[in-house]
């Protein structure tokens, strides 16, 4: 990026928009699937893993591009994984202290965000030889597209599993008083599965070239 480019030309808005759809880290590259099954029977910890991991992704994006001319190749991995680990340790702190029973339903998932491949793979693909906008972008981009699917997923698992969104009864009891009842399948974590595939199958009903570049 030259000095007098844009902070948002076309070249960085597509940092943000293309992770949303025709490069969705979940769905395209499949990555981040785990958490994508573990967390997403509630709407709540689905939204607040989303914005945690955008929260360290854009920062560690920043921060290793920011030291990409003085981090030595051999030892890359290792800085990467310490900045992210700060990083992670903070989000859980401010978690613990403002947010204590998503924290608990949470549980170990954030302090796996350590591992998520696709803050490691951004580190290593895009963060180590862009500068630090870019790089920013780049990191709220792929969080955002890994988020939007958490959401879609945790939003028909809770709906359709409890008859609730973000804790709060949608489904009137009338409903229930005529003879409806919730699908238990939803809540299991092989449901969040099936979801995802769904999402993967309309995505790429919608965009051949997807198909044609697998």
């Amino acid at each position: 990026m030259s000095d007098k480019e844009p902070l948002f030309s076309a070249k960085n808005r597509k940092l943000l928009t293309n992770p949303l759809g025709s490069d969705n880290p979940i769905t395209v590259q499949v990555l981040g699937i785990c958490s994508a099954l573990a967390v997403t029977a509630k709407l709540e910890p689905a939204v607040v893993l989303t914005i945690s991991v955008t929260a360290v992704l854009a920062l560690a994006n920043v921060i290793i591009s920011l030291l990409r001319h003085t981090i030595p190749s051999r030892i890359r991995i290792i800085v990467q994984l310490v900045v992210i680990a700060a990083l992670v340790i903070l989000v859980d702190q401010v978690l613990k202290a403002f947010a204590y029973d998503v924290s608990k339903q949470l549980s170990v998932f954030v302090g796996l965000i350590i591992t998520n491949c696709i803050i490691m793979g951004r580190l290593e693909a895009f963060a180590l030889g862009n500068r630090p906008w870019p790089a920013f972008l780049d990191g709220i981009g792929n969080a955002a597209g890994y988020g939007i699917i958490l959401v879609i997923v945790a939003f028909f698992r809770e709906l359709l599993g409890s008859g609730t969104l973000y804790g709060f009864q949608v489904i009137p009891q009338a409903v229930y008083d005529m003879g409806y009842e919730n699908n238990g399948l939803m809540i299991l974590p092989p449901m969040a599965l099936v979801v995802v595939g769904i999402i993967i199958w309309v995505q790429r009903s919608k965009d051949k070239s997807l198909i044609e570049s697998n």
